[in-house]
């Protein structure tokens, strides 16, 4: 503890250093300046939670929001750094840009954590998680992250949660932004936005790259020599058109293409690997329509379609990093492609002042086929769900719903959701507290790989509950959270060994069966600080921080779950000592966790930090500087896989036209 204390006492000396060695620039005229940045906002927004627009005081579900705002604040490149510092989450990368990522909420696993990008689905059909390696934060707006089991809402996949990622809305004037970046691994972004409104249609268009050559997948202290590069063309487009009588139709695309080089990723057989690659190409579309009816009725339509090709291909020759022996690396080039539909329509009546019933039906398909003998095959599901929400004097709020899913493989799938809130204006106090059920649907490869897969899986299940406080102080610059969680799996999908029973799908005796079951429950804390007087040296003070204790168990083994660590927490620190400049400290702490099932390969804790300088040298032109690992530690995520060194980066923002 005494050394993170001291590495946060050095962040902060460097805090002060920068802004003091910045601070003449408040000699610049004043007409040169840009408007301050606004310290208080409107309230948030969310929809994840309901499927209708809530304010966040009136939300019943554990919720986080990441802006767009947020988001710049902190220099940050890819969603998944953004989700790096959100509550209740386990993020690690397989070893750098481009290589695989996964998100888990609450001692869940990936394929437990459902992720959206404009209401698609975005979760790979065959793995059943979504990999975020390539999804930078150009054009996104926000992203929602709603913990606890929410399958009554969303069906399946959602046992952990649901993150749901919103690209940006035009607005305002045509505006036009493009920025370059370039720093540590030779790396290389560039890219641009234009967005606005005319009229009754608003836009919002953005392309960018990001090209990297002198990463190691593999971490480089275990001896590795060859460096790998990572290639990502990333686009991005909505277009919404106001209809009459408050209807809304929107459309929205984006698509990404990745080329990354790989290793080895192995703490048994870590490897340069030569030649190794994945190339990657995602579409996702998506589509709605809203329209009032009456004064109290009002429909929505959603069309989505997500559709994704990889190719792997193996490399020619591999690097032993502990022996240094040579060899062929295994497998064989390999093609895999991924769909996934969903067509959902949702009716919302406002019975009385006191009651919203929400009444819907979504449909959703999943095709996925490779070269190594899946064959195309199909998993679909039809259901319907209710749910009624009640808000009592702006006081006391309550949801009730249950859903039934159908699928074409197993059969039916019944989840159903309570919450319940209250709100004591006078104090600004908030409690919640909600229990609900989850489910998840075996992937195709736990249901058909071959020599691997078992047709006769059916869903994993859960039960899911929390309770949680808000207390807000100093009218409302001050925020303090808490929350307790428990979760319950049963049913859950392993592989095992056990030659006689998966004789029937495979001749090596490993296949996925249905005997697994596990237990989470811990606790959350949150702090959010803005300040809001008049203090010259405490202008623009943003201080966030968030504290997650997560015990995992599983309970046929008795062993902690594989990649959970028991204690985690980040802190950013934003200052603004004069209007151009903003200054931002971020810490991130992950505790100690075991790589693999049966409490094998131990991690060890680490701390990490990261320092981002923004100032506007006029409101047209923006430069900003990004440290990361500012103390160059050395840690691994996951056991072998490349990360960070002390690193820098440094960029320009050009924006024109807009609001002036």
């Amino acid at each position: 503890m005494f050394g993170i204390a001291w590495r946060w006492s050095v962040c902060c000396v460097l805090l002060c250093l920068v802004s003091a060695l910045l601070v003449r620039a408040e000699e610049i005229p004043a007409e040169h300046q840009p408007d301050p940045i606004p310290i208080v906002e409107t309230e948030e927004v969310v929809v994840s939670a309901t499927k209708t627009p809530v304010p966040v005081s009136q939300v019943t579900s554990a919720v986080e929001v990441i802006t767009a705002q947020d988001m710049k604040k902190q220099n940050i490149r890819s969603v998944v750094d953004a989700l790096r510092l959100a509550q209740g989450l386990a993020v690690f990368s397989s070893g750098g840009p481009g290589t695989e990522v996964s998100a888990r909420i609450r001692g869940g696993s990936s394929s437990q954590t459902l992720v959206l990008i404009d209401g698609a689905i975005v979760n790979s059909a065959t793995l059943g998680s979504y990999d975020f390696a390539n999804l930078t934060t150009d054009n996104i707006e926000r992203v929602e992250i709603l913990r606890g089991a929410q399958s009554m809402l969303w069906g399946s996949d959602a046992m952990g949660g649901v993150i749901n990622i919103v690209t940006k809305r035009g607005q305002g004037p045509l505006s036009a932004t493009g920025f370059m970046e370039y720093g540590s691994f030779a790396s290389l972004r560039e890219g641009g936005t234009v967005s606005g409104k005319q009229g009754i249609v608003d836009y919002s268009l953005s392309l960018s790259r990001w090209d990297t050559s002198s990463f190691s997948a593999v971490n480089y202290r275990r001896g590795a020599t060859e460096r790998d590069s990572y290639r990502n063309w990333q686009g991005s487009g909505r277009i919404g058109v106001d209809l009459p009588h408050d209807g809304r139709l929107d459309f929205t695309m984006r698509w990404m293409n990745a080329d990354t080089q790989l290793d080895n990723v192995s703490a048994t057989f870590p490897a340069d690997v030569y030649g190794s690659k994945l190339r990657s190409q995602q579409y996702v579309f998506s589509g709605s329509y809203e329209q009032p009816m009456t004064g109290w009725w009002s429909q929505k339509l959603t069309l989505s379609r997500a559709q994704e090709a990889s190719l792997f291909l193996p490399g020619t020759l591999q690097r032993n990093l502990i022996d240094g022996s040579f060899s062929t690396p295994f497998g064989s080039p390999n093609e895999t492609r991924v769909l996934s539909n969903r067509v959902e329509w949702q009716h919302n009546v406002q019975l009385t002042k006191l009651l919203l019933v929400s009444l819907g039906y979504q449909f959703r398909e999943q095709q996925g086929e490779n070269d190594t003998g899946l064959t195309n095959k199909v998993l679909s599901s039809h259901a319907g769900f209710a749910q009624a929400q009640f808000n009592l004097w702006d006081r006391v709020f309550a949801t009730a719903g249950v859903r039934h899913d159908s699928y074409n493989v197993f059969g039916d799938a019944t989840t159903y959701r309570l919450t319940g809130g209250y709100y004591q204006k006078e104090t600004d106090t908030k409690l919640r507290v909600g229990y609900a059920t989850g489910f998840r649907a075996p992937s195709m490869n736990e249901l058909y790989f071959p020599n691997f897969g078992n047709p006769n899986l059916g869903p994993e299940k859960n039960q899911s509950m929390d309770a949680g406080i808000d207390q807000y102080f100093l009218s409302k610059q001050l925020k303090l959270s808490g929350g307790l969680f428990w979760n319950h799996y049963r049913n859950l999908i392993v592989t095992t060994f056990d030659p006689g029973f998966c004789a029937p799908f495979s001749t090596f005796g490993f296949c996925s069966q249905q005997v697994g079951s596990a237990s989470t429950k811990g606790w959350e804390a949150g702090l959010t600080y803005t300040y809001a007087g008049e203090r010259p040296f405490l202008r623009g003070v943003v201080v966030q921080a968030q504290y997650t204790n997560t015990l995992t168990r599983d309970i046929e083994a008795h062993t902690r779950l594989p990649r959970w660590p028991t204690d985690q927490w980040s802190a950013s620190v934003s200052y603004q000592p004069i209007d151009p400049l903003w200054i931002t400290v971020i810490g991130r702490y992950v505790g100690s966790r075991f790589n693999t099932t049966g409490e094998q390969q131990a991690m060890r804790a680490f701390d990490v930090w990261s320092l981002a300088v923004t100032y506007d040298v006029t409101k047209q032109l923006q430069a900003y500087l990004r440290a990361e690992n500012l103390f160059n530690e050395k840690y691994e995520e996951i056991a072998s896989a490349g990360v960070p060194i002390r690193s820098i980066f440094g960029g320009v923002r050009v924006t024109l036209g807009g609001k002036s």
